[in-house]
Order: structure tokens, then sequence, then C-alpha cells
């Protein structure tokens, strides 16, 4: 399995937000590429959805550097939307939405109205679970891909963000997690 180690897209679409995640930048381009890549292992993809999985990927945690929280998932929407507009491609909106609003969803994505939102979800699961969850990748290929993209400090400053989310709100200590 090849891994893709440079997505012109990608690096377009995160530069603008450079300033923005600051110090994170690595370890948030580095996740994104660990999860696309795990994506387009898993599943062989056209352009099309290729392009899909690079936007939504781009967004799908943004929220934590536009509000400085793991409540991070519904602020992570209107960025996208807003780039598809901007694009042109208005149309991708309902799809990438619901890519980013279901990629910390505990269970499978059912409807096969939009395939990529589950392709979505379980390449951000290997990612997240660091290789715990494969589906059915093999391990030499996600710890090739980790020594590509390393962690850079980005499961860290997840852990950083929930201590301070966890005291204040002990009762919903994930937010975005869904069932």
């Amino acid at each position: 399995m090849l891994i893709k180690d440079h997505i012109s897209l990608l690096e377009e679409i995160l530069e603008k937000w450079r300033e923005t995640i600051g110090k994170d930048y690595v370890g948030y381009k580095n996740h994104i590429y660990r999860m696309m890549n795990f994506c387009y292992a898993l599943r062989d993809c056209s352009d099309e959805e290729k392009e899909k999985i690079v936007i939504a990927g781009c967004f799908h945690d943004i929220g934590i550097w536009i509000e400085n929280t793991v409540d991070y998932i519904p602020p992570s929407i209107p960025p996208a939307k807003e780039y598809l507009k901007q694009q042109g491609l208005e149309h991708w909106s309902p799809e990438i939405e619901l890519m980013i609003s279901e990629h910390h969803k505990i269970r499978a994505y059912k409807d096969d109205t939009y395939p990529l939102v589950e392709l979505f979800r379980k390449g951000d699961l290997v990612d997240f679970s660091f290789g715990l969850f494969k589906f059915g990748l093999p391990n030499d290929y996600i710890d090739r891909v980790k020594a590509q993209f390393p962690n850079a400090g980005f499961h860290a400053n997840l852990a950083r963000l929930s201590v301070p989310w966890l005291l204040k709100h002990p009762l919903n200590p994930a937010p975005m997690m869904k069932w």
C-alpha cells in the first residue's frame, strides 16, 4: 500500500489556517495525512471522493482552535461549508457536513446515501485509537504511516484541552463522541 506524502489541496487549504492553529499546526496536518492515508487504504476512491475526504479532513477538527474546546464538532462545520461555497461546491455540503459531524460516532454510520461518512469515520478512528482499531489494515502499513507523519503532539493537545473541559462538564466528558 502506497503512502501519499504530499497532497496539494490539503496543503493549500490548511495553510490558510496556520496562524489559527499555531503551534499545533504540524500535529494537526500530520493527523489529517494519517487519517487520509488510512481512508485511501481502506477503499479505492475516485478523484472526487479523495477531494471530499481532503476537504472534510482539513476542517473536521478545526473547531478545536476556533473555539479552544474539545466540543469542536459544531464549530468545525461552518468553515467547511464556507470553503465549499467559495469553491462552488455547495452541493457537497450535506455529505461533508455528515463526514465532520459523524467522525467520532462510536457505532458504524449505516446510511448508504453517503458511503464516505463511514469511510471517514473509520480512517479517523484508526488514527485516533493509535491503530487499536484497524478495520483490516495491516499493522506494518499503520506503522509506516505513523512513522511518515509523526504525532507531533496532536493527541497530547487533545488531552490538554480535555482536562479543563472535564472539570467544568463532568457529566459530558467527551462531547465530540456520538453513539
